[in-house]
């Protein structure tokens, strides 16, 4: 059997890939690649909780709010002090005089019930009556004065002004008029009684 003798392809016939030894550097930075990943997917990352040297220890106090201080009232200023209780006083001594005399003159009134107008009995009763009048008097001249200063100390309380003492000023001669006031009301009722009396 007689063989054809080898021959070469030519050029045009080669195959169209290149060999297997131009592939080798790419496949082994391909497998070194490959082996790093997986290291890395291997690996242990830390942990993003926090660790006990960064956690914060002791315990918290409770804040105690500080007290509101609480302030003291002003009370009135002297003056005024002293002068509602020196009109008072005057009202109180002008209504013991009524009321010494109230027994009398009710017993002059009721003696000229029904006498007639201008008789003796009459002008005696008349005349006691006018002595509560007076009696009254007095006490009113305490309450003339007590509701000016009243009305006085309310207009600068008003005001943007006012001395700190002026709110209880007010108060303080608000309740001294109002004492004088009862006393006065009752000689007023007294007196219409005594009044109405002497007209029947």
């Amino acid at each position: 059997m007689i063989r054809a003798p080898f021959r070469l392809l030519p050029p045009a016939f080669a195959p169209a890939f290149p060999p297997v030894a131009a592939f080798l550097p790419a496949v082994a930075f391909a497998a070194t690649l490959a082996l790093s990943l997986s290291g890395c997917a291997s690996a242990a990352y830390p942990s993003l909780a926090i660790r006990p040297a960064e956690r914060i220890t002791g315990t918290a106090q409770p804040v105690t709010p500080e007290p509101v201080p609480i302030m003291a009232p002003i009370p009135p200023s002297a003056s005024v002090t002293a002068r509602a209780a020196q009109l008072v006083a005057q009202a109180e001594a002008a209504h013991r005089r009524f009321d010494g005399r109230r027994a009398e003159t009710q017993r002059l009134v009721g003696a000229a019930r029904g006498a007639a107008m201008a008789s003796e009995a009459w002008s005696v009763a008349t005349i006691a009556v006018s002595g509560l009048e007076s009696a009254r008097s007095d006490a009113m001249i305490a309450l003339a004065e007590l509701d000016g200063l009243y009305a006085r100390e309310s207009i600068t309380a008003e005001s943007g002004s006012a001395p700190a003492e002026t709110p209880a000023n007010v108060a303080a001669l608000f309740a001294a008029r109002d004492q004088v006031t009862g006393l006065v009301g009752q000689e007023d009722a007294v007196l219409a009684g005594l009044r109405g009396a002497l007209r029947n």
